[in-house]
């Protein structure tokens, strides 16, 4: 991984990446104290940079929080998306009775969820994670139900030849691991969508701590846009790792052995 990373800077590729994210700075910096030139309107890079500077002590404990919520939900949208949408997908009476209740709840935004998750949980952080779990629970429902839908019938007759008839055999044996990649893809889909219904239940108060609560009830309403920006970074710099970590864990680890699949043309 190191020796990658090395080389890929040794090559110059990286070079273009840090030219462009400079290139923006500078940009932002001169948009904001010769063009606007009112740190309410946009405050300049900076001013931003010192935020982060003042606001060190207190940054950690706002993501870990974050992540808490974040956690709780995608943990409890993959395990019963990935567990209803291998009914919807293999069962076909299943599909028939949960499809329109699916349907009929899918459309519905997760903060219109706001008020049942705080009378539900309070304002707690369980109330927050089942925001996200709304957000996760979706696309990964989707996406393995997909998957399952697209197991190749020249499998499951295969499987059968060779003596694996029942039903739990061949959804471990067959199914899940061809819908592995459909339910991978969910997974990052609902991460990215999970993270935004993070910020959103913490801003509308579901809970009294966390990156979005910070943002929205402390900064915004003192008019505190430089450090609004820089939590504003930190959302997007948090959302990045995550998903480079998930996609190392994924291409890395579970999916390694496709690397070593070559395609003659």
């Amino acid at each position: 991984m190191g020796k990658n990373k090395l080389l890929y800077f040794s090559n110059g590729r990286g070079a273009i990446e840090v030219i462009s994210l400079c290139a923006a700075i500078i940009i932002w910096e001169i948009v904001a104290d010769f063009i606007i030139r009112d740190p309410v309107k946009l405050p300049s890079a900076y001013a931003v940079f010192l935020s982060f500077y003042e606001l060190w002590k207190i940054i950690p404990g706002d993501i870990c929080i974050s992540l808490l919520h974040f956690g709780i939900g995608l943990g409890a949208g993959a395990a019963v998306g990935i567990t209803i949408g291998m009914l919807m997908g293999w069962f076909r009476i299943a599909d028939r009775v949960l499809d329109p209740m699916v349907e009929i709840l899918r459309p519905i935004p997760p903060l219109a969820w706001v008020p049942f998750a705080i009378l539900w949980g309070g304002l707690t952080h369980y109330a927050a994670g089942f925001i996200v779990f709304i957000g996760a629970f979706f696309p990964i429902l989707i996406n393995t139900y997909t998957g399952f839908r697209e197991v190749d019938k020249t499998y499951i007759d295969a499987a059968k030849v060779l003596g694996c008839k029942e039903e739990r055999k061949l959804i471990k044996s067959v199914a899940f691991p061809f819908s592995l990649p459909y339910i991978a893809t969910g997974i990052r889909i609902g991460m990215g969508v999970g993270w935004m219904c993070v910020v959103a239940a913490e801003m509308f108060g579901v809970s009294k701590s966390g990156l979005g609560y910070r943002l929205f009830q402390v900064f915004w309403p003192l008019h505190m846009i430089d450090k609004l920006v820089a939590y504003m970074i930190i959302l997007g710099l948090v959302a990045l790792f995550l998903d480079r970590l998930f996609r190392h864990f994924v291409e890395e680890k579970l999916f390694k052995w496709k690397k070593g699949i070559v395609i003659q043309k």
